[in-house]
């Protein structure tokens, strides 16, 4: 499947989705207009931006937002996306961005009058609400005239959340994500996975923890991450392995072990159904 999945929503207005299935790192190159800014939202895994012919990067992580504007050169977009990763990147044109700011450029850094002409970057956190909104906007089957439509609406939604954080985002659509607070105690029951995935607590015991019920939880982590809590961990856990084996420094058993498995035969078993080859074989392919 491709990995880039295009809307040009107006003229000087795009919005690309990217969603890499694959087991492999997949290369982004793109023209970017130099009055355009980008808005690139790492949703889930993570990027990396190269810059200079590759001299400068500047990484995305997981759940982090990077912004991009340089009004005295372009910058095409030429990026790495992990395995696994969703992405959501806007491109804007500067005279489009600042018609719907007009009341409002001078509280915003890089539009007001002394750094209108000054390059702009800021990396920072993907609050919980706009997580509701990319979550929405990738699960969105478009069609050719409504869908650019939604895909406005969802964008105008995320300028709001961006530049004024402390609005509060109308999600009442998404019913197990009622609430900003909600989004954020499903947040935390990643981490604890995440953090735990050698030993995983017990979904009620998670759902404690977080303070959430059982049926929330089950429901908001799968609306939010668009798998079940302990597929979404057996994903990580695989792609925790293939990276721990790609690196050569420890062998199948140890790797195994780490990731919580009883026997070497359960990992090489999952590892086989994620990937379609064991563990020794892939790390073959690697030397080959």
């Amino acid at each position: 499947m491709s990995i880039e999945q295009p809307n040009q929503i107006e003229n000087g207005f795009w919005v690309l989705q990217y969603d890499n299935t694959t087991k492999e790192e997949q290369q982004v190159t793109r023209e970017v207009d130099v009055n355009c800014i980008q808005f690139h939202f790492c949703f889930k895994g993570k990027a990396s931006f190269f810059f200079n012919n590759g001299t400068y990067t500047l990484p995305l992580a997981d759940e982090h937002v990077l912004l991009l504007y340089n009004p005295q050169r372009s910058l095409p977009m030429q990026a790495t996306i992990a395995p696994g990763t969703k992405m959501i990147s806007v491109l804007i044109s500067i005279q489009k961005f600042h018609g719907l700011f007009s009341h409002e450029a001078e509280t915003i850094a890089f539009l007001n009058e002394d750094n209108i002409n000054k390059k702009y970057y800021q990396d920072q956190i993907i609050s919980p609400a706009m997580a509701v909104i990319l979550s929405q906007m990738l699960q969105h089957e478009s069609d050719v005239l409504m869908g650019r439509l939604y895909l406005k609406a969802k964008v105008y939604e995320l300028f709001s959340l961006y530049f004024n954080p402390e609005k509060k985002s109308d999600i009442a659509q998404c019913p197990f994500l009622a609430d900003e607070e909600n989004v954020r105690k499903i947040h935390q029951a990643k981490q604890i996975v995440v953090e735990h995935m050698s030993e995983p607590p017990s979904l009620q015991h998670l759902a404690d923890e977080v303070g959430l019920s059982l049926k929330r939880l089950k429901d908001g982590f799968k609306q939010l991450y668009g798998a079940p809590v302990y597929q979404f961990l057996l994903d990580h856990k695989m792609e925790t392995a293939r990276k721990m084996l790609s690196m050569g420094t420890q062998n199948v058993n140890e790797v195994g072990l780490k990731l919580g498995y009883s026997t070497s035969s359960h990992f090489i078993a999952a590892f086989k159904k994620k990937y379609g080859t064991t563990p020794k074989k892939y790390i073959m392919s690697l030397s080959s």
